[in-house]
Order: C-alpha cells, then sequence, then structure tokens
C-alpha cells in the first residue's frame, strides 16, 4: 500500500481554502437556504441512517473531499485491505477484521489461504460458549452460574467493549451484568 500523506495533496490544499469559506457558517443558516438540506445531505442504507447535513459542509465540501479520496488512492486502498494485503505495515500483515464480518461466502486469503473455515469455525465456538454462559452450563471459578463479566481495560481496550455493550444493550440477556474498570486504581477495582 502506498503511504500518502492526506495533508501533502492538492485536494487537502483545496480544502483549506474551502474551510475559510465555511468556518463562521451556522448551520441553522445552511437550513434557511436550503430546506430539503435534510435530503440533500443523508443517505439510508436498510436500517442505517447517516445524516451529515448537520455539518459545515456543502456540496463544494463533498466534491473536494472525493477529490482527496480519489488523491488518496482510497478506492485501492480499500481494494487492498478486502483483499488481504500486507497494508498493517508496523506489523507486516493483512488487516484481517473484515472476515469476521464477511457473510458472503467469498473467500478472503491471507498469504494464499482461504482463512474463512477457519473464522466460521471460531464464531461457532464464540456462539457455542456464549450460549453455555448464558444457560448456566459455563460455571465461575466458585461453581456457580456466572453473573457478572469485568473488563479490565484502558484507552482502546476499555472504549471499544463499552461502545459495543452499549450498542447492543436491546439484545442482552438477562442476568448477566457487564462492569467495566478503565484504569488501575485500586478504589475503581473496588467499586465494581
Amino acid at each position: 500500500m502506498k503511504n500518502i500523506n492526506p495533508t501533502s495533496t492538492a485536494a487537502w490544499k483545496k480544502l483549506q481554502v474551502h474551510y475559510q469559506s465555511v468556518k463562521d457558517q451556522h448551520i441553522k443558516d445552511y437550513f434557511t437556504k436550503d430546506s430539503n438540506r435534510f435530503e440533500h445531505f443523508s443517505l439510508k442504507a436498510n436500517d442505517i441512517l447517516i445524516d451529515y447535513s448537520k455539518n459545515k459542509l456543502t456540496e463544494e465540501t463533498l466534491k473536494l473531499l472525493l477529490e482527496l479520496a480519489e488523491e488518496f488512492k482510497l478506492p485501492e486502498q480499500i481494494k487492498s485491505m478486502f483483499s488481504g494485503e500486507k497494508i498493517n505495515e508496523t506489523e507486516s500483515r493483512a488487516v484481517l477484521h473484515t472476515a469476521l464480518r464477511n457473510f458472503s461466502d467469498q473467500p478472503v486469503y491471507e498469504s494464499g489461504e482461504d482463512i474463512m473455515p477457519q473464522i466460521k469455525e471460531v464464531l461457532k465456538q464464540m456462539k457455542n460458549f456464549c450460549e453455555k454462559v448464558h444457560n448456566g452450563d459455563w460455571k465461575g471459578y466458585s461453581g456457580k452460574k456466572i453473573t457478572d463479566i469485568v473488563n479490565i481495560g484502558i484507552g482502546g481496550s476499555d472504549l471499544g467493549p463499552v461502545m459495543v455493550t452499549e450498542a447492543l444493550k436491546p439484545y442482552q440477556k438477562e442476568g448477566i451484568q457487564v462492569h467495566f474498570v478503565s484504569n488501575i486504581d485500586a478504589s475503581h477495582i473496588a467499586e465494581v
């Protein structure tokens, strides 16, 4: 993958100039000028609504952002990510989180091997484990049913699990509480 600094591109420089024309605008003024702003600056895909109408942007902003994406070679970089190329330069490996969300039965290759059978097997094991915890077949250290899960993590190791837990709350099974400890302060652990 090419390492392109987006701030060094011509499109970025155009965006900086364009920013001067929108930075002092108020969102309400955009809606006054365009009563259909929501329709012009929102997308819906299945049950997901993306509303970007309440941001300081115009048609020109979108045009310039698309120019930046093209200059940054974003479509090629996305293709590299989904095709299993080693784009994680720090660890010299592919980024395979996309395989976890692949429900298409399309293969995902890593070093020439389709890893989807392994991914599906691990996901099946995770589902089985969760079912065992939920129905009480998997016991805690005490030999009793698990009623509480404690996540200990700082930064992304806390924020990610908290975000997922909050997002999936409507699907939460009763009987298990999730707690988060986000620092090594003994008082925080004692609270939980």
